[in-house]
């Protein structure tokens, strides 16, 4: 197929919560929706077991399941899916121009989902037990472990967050951290410490994680990095809490980001003259996870791709005027 031919009105680039939420708005809007699936369709949820906190399923629903609905939600009012990952960006002119792995595509508007990747240890275990005893979101799965022994992996804000977080519902906390201080700020650090359910593990590192999916996670290999002694510390639940990094490689240079690569996208004004998605390139928009590092939940994900739908379709109508 020619370059000509690949023409669209608008371009999605993700899969997850709020790709598939743009892709329905667009869809439903008669804008004939293109949606790059990309290296994990349906995004981060279908690593997730079950999900009990995104409204309408009382009972829960499995990560992957609501994802395939979703999916099938988007397809039915119209929206094409095609597999692959964007290599390339031109958005010095509209139509844009989107390379997928060598397939050029052109694009009246593009809308960036991509999300953003937990950043994993990458010991035994890990992959394995994701979902089963291991997670990399205390406030999408601590529900899970009521009166359980659960571990944090990590020594920043983030770490010192979720596992004050977690002692809404674990019977116990453990900090593993491989320095002999933390690199929080200090009001999280004391807000941490004094918590008679957190306890820390200094200077050690997880050099495994034990369990199947069956039994789930049952314990931690945890190795002391001065002494290099290592413990095996039963656990039912273990979040490694070490940063995320947003699937924004591609878009360096060409869009406005902050230090940590997360899209910068304009806060709606008083008057709403500025879409809340819209990044500095007039056309392009960016929702989800991309350019949102303080919530990152499934709902407010889907929430800013409907957000960034709307927006392209009132981009595109002004463009006609």
């Amino acid at each position: 197929m020619s370059e000509q031919t690949n023409h669209v009105k608008v371009m999605i680039m993700g899969s997850g919560p709020a790709g598939l939420t743009a892709a329905i708005y667009a869809a439903r809007a008669d804008l004939e929706p293109l949606v790059v699936e990309g290296g994990q369709p349906g995004g981060q949820l279908t690593i997730t077991t079950e999900v009990e906190n995104y409204p309408g399923f009382e009972a829960g629903i499995m990560g992957p399941e609501l994802m395939d609905v979703t999916h099938r939600q988007a397809e039915r009012f119209g929206t094409r899916f095609i597999y692959g990952a964007i290599t390339d960006v031109d958005f010095s002119k509209r139509p844009f121009r989107i390379d997928v792995e060598g397939t050029v595509y052109h694009a009246d508007t593009f809308i960036i989902a991509s999300g953003a990747s937990a950043r994993l240890l990458g010991v035994k275990g890990e992959d394995t037990l994701m979902g089963y005893g291991v997670s990399a979101c205390a406030t999408c799965d601590g529900a899970f472990f009521r009166n359980q022994d659960v571990a944090v992996i990590g020594g920043g804000d983030s770490a010192m967050e979720e596992a004050h977080f977690l002692t809404r519902f674990a019977k116990s906390v453990t900090l593993v951290h491989r320095r002999d201080e933390f690199r929080a700020s200090q009001i999280m650090q004391n807000r941490v410490l004094s918590h008679e359910k957190i306890k820390v593990i200094w200077d050690s590192i997880v050099d495994e994680m034990v369990g199947t999916k069956e039994t789930g996670l049952t314990s931690l290999k945890v190795r002391n990095v001065k002494t290099d002694k290592v413990t095996d510390v039963p656990m039912q639940g273990c979040f490694v809490a070490i940063g995320h990094d947003p699937n924004t490689k591609v878009f360096r240079g060409k869009l406005e980001m902050d230090e940590k690569g997360y899209l910068i996208t304009n806060p709606r004004a008083n008057k709403g003259a500025i879409p809340a998605t819209a990044t500095n390139v007039p056309g392009v928009f960016a929702c989800g996870d991309v350019q949102d590092a303080y919530y990152r939940q499934a709902i407010t994900a889907a929430g800013s791709g409907c957000m960034a739908a709307i927006d392209a379709e009132h981009f595109l109508a002004e463009q006609e005027d």
